[in-house]
């Protein structure tokens, strides 16, 4: 199985085909018969069928990503709770990330996972009939790139929260800053405790990608 730039390919032969290829013992002129029109008439069902399990696994894929805490919180904009953990029940990760208000941090990532597709890529024939699909999976790194920090070029808000980020000592709650719900103290630390990082995007990516691959 190839992965190139974030694709990443299925190879699909149902397990009913397995009597296709047992059936060596019929007349030479049936096995060609079956060998011509087989591939016709099952690449239609193979489609459809593989279709619609790519559907059922994408819509859990993104139904599982929505209802992430982390998502959920920032959803929630700057009047949000810190419902994930991450920063100790102290403000909520809009604000601290420091979003502006208005800002819809989570779009970018559920484009990318709703234009997730699949198509159809090649015939298989050397242990049966089957069909190759292609699926268009993004990597973590892919949603890294557009999850850029407000105020860190070239670093990632989505990377952060499994690797932590700084500057919760300095966290302020009140109106103001960026979001209009919390500002950072430049000069004084004003509390103790750190960031509390946790799984996100590259666990989510892990998992489903073992589901597009076991795919059958």
């Amino acid at each position: 199985m190839d992965n190139q730039e974030g694709l990443h390919q299925i190879s699909f032969i149902p397990s009913f085909l397995v009597q296709l290829i047992n059936m060596a013992k019929l007349p030479l002129d049936v096995q060609q018969a079956l060998q011509r029109q087989a591939p016709k008439e099952l690449r239609r069902d193979f489609e459809r069928e593989i279709k619609n399990k790519f559907k059922t696994i994408k819509d859990e894929l993104i139904k599982e990503f929505l209802s992430d805490t982390v998502t959920l919180e920032l959803l929630q904009g700057p009047s949000g709770t810190n419902i994930s953990g991450t920063l100790g029940g102290i403000s909520n990760l809009f604000a601290f990330i420091g979003f502006d208000a208005g800002d819809q941090p989570i779009s970018p990532i559920l484009a990318s996972l709703e234009n997730i597709q699949i198509t159809y890529n090649k015939e298989i024939r050397k242990r049966g009939i089957g069909v190759e699909f292609d699926v268009s999976l993004p990597t973590a790194q892919d949603i890294f790139a557009i999850t850029p920090l407000p105020w860190a070029t070239g670093r990632s808000w989505a990377e952060g929260i499994e690797r932590g980020l700084s500057g919760l000592g300095f966290l302020l709650r009140k109106d103001g800053g960026r979001s209009g719900a919390a500002v950072q103290s430049r000069v004084n630390k004003i509390r103790s405790g750190r960031f509390q990082n946790r799984p996100y995007i590259s666990a989510l990516i892990r998992k489903y990608r073992k589901r597009f691959e076991d795919l059958q």
